[in-house]
């Protein structure tokens, strides 16, 4: 495989399925991967900020990752999340995401101690010097209180296990300024569902996204159109999907996600803590909208 084969299309964030009880339910993980196969994904994205990462334990991190590279039996990529605040435990995640035969491990910039621009540098630098497995790398302040900057994306596009950034910075013109200074070999994939058309435009192969989750086939053929060239086929799709794209970050995701999934009778509707379930009033206009495009 070459390092960046498969990195591009509908690259799904997946929600990590729970029972009411709050234990991570394995059955419903692979039906949703069949489902999403079937659909058209182009990739799954398993224990990433949408998977509830935060709150999983590492056992059940390694346990998510090994489960679903097993159901996907080569059929797309996996990309795994491997990403932490402190180096060495992100190198142990991506070591074991390796182990499990993960295709790509998706590495989120260090959250809550804020380093500078030279300590990411570092801190990327370090885990692809540490583990043979190409990284992509994902920028998200909002998330994490700290911007990667298109300079220090430059500086480590260069090496060798870094192949892509996930950027969700909110500027959809960054993935432009990487470009130019990133060239072209370099992979930029979206991370703002609102935003992909415009971050397709200037160059991104695809995008790792949370509509996917409810919307597989839709986020697919909106995904593929703009791969073959079909600009105003991709552009209608997108206006379909923007009142979705809106609506499932009504509250904080993946909240208004898994509710919808567990009101479509794909997964049970469980939650962990700090994250609750979603309120009575958002509950109407995520429905309504889903509805209307539908998916209920």
């Amino acid at each position: 495989m070459t390092k960046t084969k498969g990195l591009c299309g509908s690259l799904v964030a997946l929600i990590t399925p729970m029972t009411r009880s709050g234990d991570v339910d394995l059955g419903a993980l692979d039906r949703l991967i069949d489902w999403h196969i079937e659909s058209g994904t182009h990739g799954i994205v398993p224990v990433g900020t949408t998977g509830e990462s935060a709150t999983l334990t590492i056992p059940e991190h390694h346990q998510v990752i090994e489960a679903t590279i097993k159901r996907v039996d080569g059929r797309v990529p996996v990309i795994a999340g491997v990403g932490a605040n402190a180096t060495a435990e992100a190198i142990e995640l991506t070591s074991a995401a390796k182990e499990a035969g993960a295709d790509y491990g998706l590495s989120v910039t260090p959250y809550y101690n804020k380093p500078p621009q030279e300590g990411l540098y570092r801190h990327f630098m370090a885990i692809a010097d540490a583990v043979e497995l190409p990284l992509v790398l994902y920028n998200v302040p909002p998330r994490t209180s700290i911007d990667m900057q298109a300079e220090t994306v430059a500086r480590l596009a260069p090496h060798p296990n870094i192949v892509a950034i996930k950027e969700a910075c909110g500027d959809a013109d960054r993935v432009a300024e990487i470009r130019a200074l990133a060239g072209d070999d370099f992979v930029l994939l979206s991370g703002e569902d609102a935003q992909t058309l415009t971050m397709m435009g200037h160059g991104a192969a695809g995008t790792i996204t949370v509509t996917a989750n409810v919307l597989p086939e839709h986020m697919a053929r909106f995904c593929q159109a703009h791969l073959d060239g079909d600009a105003a086929g991709a552009a209608k799709i997108d206006a379909e999907l923007q009142p979705i794209h809106d609506v499932l970050f009504i509250e904080t995701s993946p909240i208004p996600t898994k509710w919808a999934l567990a009101a479509m009778g794909r997964i049970d509707a469980g939650i962990r803590l700090p994250l609750v379930e979603l309120t009575q009033a958002s509950q109407v206009e995520v429905g309504r909208r889903l509805s209307a495009i539908g998916a209920l």
